[in-house]
Parts: C-alpha cells; sequence; structure tokens
C-alpha cells in the first residue's frame, strides 16, 4: 500500500474503531472478545483496502466481516460458555423503579442467550439501525431470511426476559 492508501486507512480506523468495538460487543456480550473481533474485522479490511474502489461500502465491508467473525468464533467448542458477571442484588427495602425497568444488563445478559445468528440480525437491525435489505446484503442471505431471524431473535429474547423476570421474582 502507498502512503496516501495507508493515511485513508488510519483516518477510516480512527473514526470508526468505537463504533465496531460497540457492536462487536452487542454480537459477543464480552469486552476482550468484542475488541478480537475488532481486530479481525480491520485487519481484514486493510487486506482489502486497495481493492475497494467504493469507499461508500467500507462500512457495509466492515460490519459483514465482523458479523460473521462474531457467528464463526461462536461456533468454536471452547467458546459456547459465556462468562457472566454477577450482578448484586437489588436492595429489598420498598418499591424501586429499577426493577419495573429493564437494565441494559439484563439485555445484553439476554441477549447473549439468543442463538449467534439471531443474535447478529437484532444487533444488525436494532442497535446498528439497518433495514431488513440491509441487514440481509450484511449477512449476505435473503430478506425474507432476516425477517424470520428477526422474528424467533425478539422471541427468543422475550423468553430469556420472561424466565430471568420470573426467577428474579422468585428470588423475592
Amino acid at each position: 500500500m502507498n502512503q496516501r492508501d495507508e493515511q485513508e486507512f488510519a483516518e477510516y480506523f480512527a473514526a470508526k474503531r468505537d463504533s465496531v468495538r460497540r457492536t462487536a460487543y452487542m454480537l459477543c456480550g464480552d469486552w476482550h472478545r468484542a475488541d478480537d473481533l475488532a481486530q479481525t474485522a480491520f485487519v481484514a479490511l486493510h487486506r482489502r483496502w486497495k481493492k475497494i474502489r467504493e469507499r461508500a461500502a467500507t462500512d457495509a465491508y466492515v460490519r459483514k466481516t465482523l458479523v460473521r467473525a462474531a457467528i464463526d468464533e461462536s461456533r468454536r467448542p471452547w467458546r459456547r460458555e459465556w462468562q457472566t458477571e454477577e450482578l448484586p442484588e437489588p436492595p429489598q427495602d420498598g418499591f424501586d423503579l429499577g426493577e419495573q425497568v429493564v437494565t441494559r444488563e439484563d439485555l445484553l445478559a439476554a441477549l447473549r442467550e439468543v442463538p449467534p445468528k439471531q443474535r447478529a440480525v437484532l444487533v444488525l437491525r436494532f442497535f446498528e439501525g439497518l433495514d431488513v435489505g440491509a441487514a440481509a446484503k450484511a449477512l449476505g442471505c435473503s430478506e425474507g431470511n432476516i425477517k424470520s431471524q428477526t422474528a424467533r431473535g425478539l422471541a427468543n429474547l422475550r423468553q430469556v426476559m420472561e424466565k430471568e423476570e420470573v426467577a428474579r421474582d422468585g428470588r423475592e
């Protein structure tokens, strides 16, 4: 790569690294793995930087690489167990509005229980804000597949959250 290409890549990396890392975290639920996934995506992008003619498609390329890496990584047998941090119990004295609202931690914990492809679709659709067509392009599948994976993913997410709510109510 020539110096101009290296400079363009460095600028792109500096502008996008935090958002790619956050997306990776939403896909895997672990900051260390998110760093690895983001690095994988940027290394792949760096290898192909000279061949990318349409710079507007760069975000889509990185997103697709990131999602594929997360799904591939989740298929490895040693990655099937999720490491979760135990959260302290909420105070039991009186009404706590926090118990009535789903916290970010609860949502992320529930998202970890959703199968990888469904999780990827949910992250792309609702965290990244992609429409059905863009999510289908990012994952290399049909729009119908995205719609069905979204429906299944949301159903699984609801089921996990309801299970957690029942478990939480049983502890009280």
